[in-house]
């Protein structure tokens, strides 16, 4: 702790899986400046994925910055809107063919094989995970809030390709993890294995050493940090023992999983949490979230809706199916907020990131029209507070795996073709 000549990336080894910092103005004590690069702000990747489209006549937006109208899909946007990029008319060429086949190539464009044999490509989170795996001690968080599902869909495309949207290479799926504890263990050790441990308790000395050699700005930030982790665990905590008091009460038939939260709120914010936390304390720069699948059998007691997500969407203009689409945009709204009040360096972690919320089509089962969004400016890189139409730009003109060049370009990965495309997208 006291060896100024270590690099921030060997202090945070020196100190295992005890502790993870976020970024300080302060690292630049630590190390070479030049090799270490400490007062580079490290960028992050997300996508946040709702299976089964949206509702078409409340997806839109029109105009810039704060004069940004936003349709009633989007209405949990409102405080962001200079900070989004609403994007219309991406083009997925081999996202058609109606379900499975839409999603399983969602963040790959790659042309999915029917049948038994399982092939697509390796999806864009994925080749920036190992882009920034000796950077990172987590390579990618792939995080779920429905269980995947097995078998064939009447096209013949397997539901595996319905239940993944983070490919590490072109036959398998990245496992996803379902249990927010346990997402929780994999940034922190296996020490917290099931919570019997508070890691607070394990680092508390290690903490207050660090604060006595940082700025007081810095000071702030570590005991923001430290309570973060800190309400996290209680919510994992109670979480649990809400489950063991009403475990005897139910059949088990009822009785959900154990470990996953039964209303899709707590669920998807608890692994929201997760995403922040690894975001903020540079744990991972890259995380996938898929909130329902395609074909979702996600029911969503509390909206007052009594059918499964999927047969919902057969009209997805009606009230229904828009309750649950706006339910999972205030799920990315509340991922935006927490990077927004994530402080780092003169900006915040959102600043520093780019937020993808999509889903694999907009109506009939296709994915000539992908529904897109991002927030946050990639470190400076990517304007944000503009909506973006391409829809009338011609095919070769609105690909998906084109913006997925131009993001990955911003973020250091620069390649000479992904998925269809080989041209960036114009004017993102």
């Amino acid at each position: 702790m006291n060896d100024h000549n270590l690099s921030r990336r060997v202090l945070l080894k020196g100190l295992g899986f005890s502790f993870a910092l976020p970024w300080l103005e302060s690292s630049h004590l630590w190390g070479n400046e030049t090799a270490a690069s400490p007062t580079k702000k490290p960028q992050r990747f997300s996508c946040m994925f709702i299976g089964d489209g949206i509702s078409p006549p409340h997806w839109w937006s029109k105009g810039d910055g704060a004069d940004m109208e936003l349709g009633s899909s989007l209405k949990s946007l409102e405080p962001f809107k200079e900070n989004l990029n609403v994007i219309n008319g991406l083009y997925n060429r081999h996202g058609n063919g109606g379900h499975a086949k839409c999603t399983g190539n969602i963040l790959s464009g790659a042309n999915l094989k029917r049948g038994r044999e399982i092939l697509g490509g390796v999806s864009m989170d994925q080749r920036l995970a190992k882009h920034f795996d000796d950077e990172t001690f987590v390579p990618s968080l792939v995080l779920g809030c429905e269980q995947p599902v097995s078998g064939f869909h009447e096209s013949q495309y397997s539901m595996v390709y319905a239940s993944h949207i983070s490919w590490r290479n072109p036959s398998s799926p990245v496992p996803i993890e379902l249990y927010p504890s346990l997402a929780f263990d994999t940034l922190f050790g296996t020490q917290t294995s099931r919570l019997q441990a508070s890691i607070l308790d394990q680092v508390r000395e290690q903490a207050n050493d660090l604060r006595r050699q940082v700025s007081n700005s810095d000071r702030v930030k570590i005991d923001e940090y430290l309570t973060s982790v800190r309400e996290t665990e209680k919510r994992l905590k109670k979480l649990e023992s809400q489950q063991g008091e009403t475990s005897h009460a139910i059949t088990n038939e009822q009785r959900p999983p154990e470990g996953q939260p039964r209303d899709f709120r707590e669920y998807s914010r608890l692994m929201c949490d997760i995403i922040a936390m690894a975001f903020q304390t540079d744990r991972s720069r890259v995380a996938t979230l898929l909130m329902s699948h395609d074909l979702s059998g996600q029911v969503y007691p509390f909206l007052d809706i009594k059918d499964d997500h999927h047969s919902y969407s057969h009209s997805n203009e009606g009230p229904e199916f828009q309750s649950i689409v706006n339910c999972h945009v205030e799920q990315y709204a509340y991922l935006i907020k927490r990077l927004s009040e994530m402080q780092e360096g003169d900006g915040t972690v959102l600043d520093n990131s780019c937020l993808m919320f999509v889903s694999e089509h907009w109506n009939a089962h296709n994915g000539t029209r992908v529904p897109c969004i991002l927030a946050g400016g990639l470190g400076g890189t990517l304007k944000t507070g503009r909506s973006l139409d391409y829809l009338n730009s011609g095919d070769d003109n609105r690909r998906l795996c084109s913006l997925y060049l131009s993001i990955m370009d911003r973020m250091g990965l620069e390649l000479p073709e992904f998925g269809d495309s080989t041209e960036r997208l114009s004017g993102v």
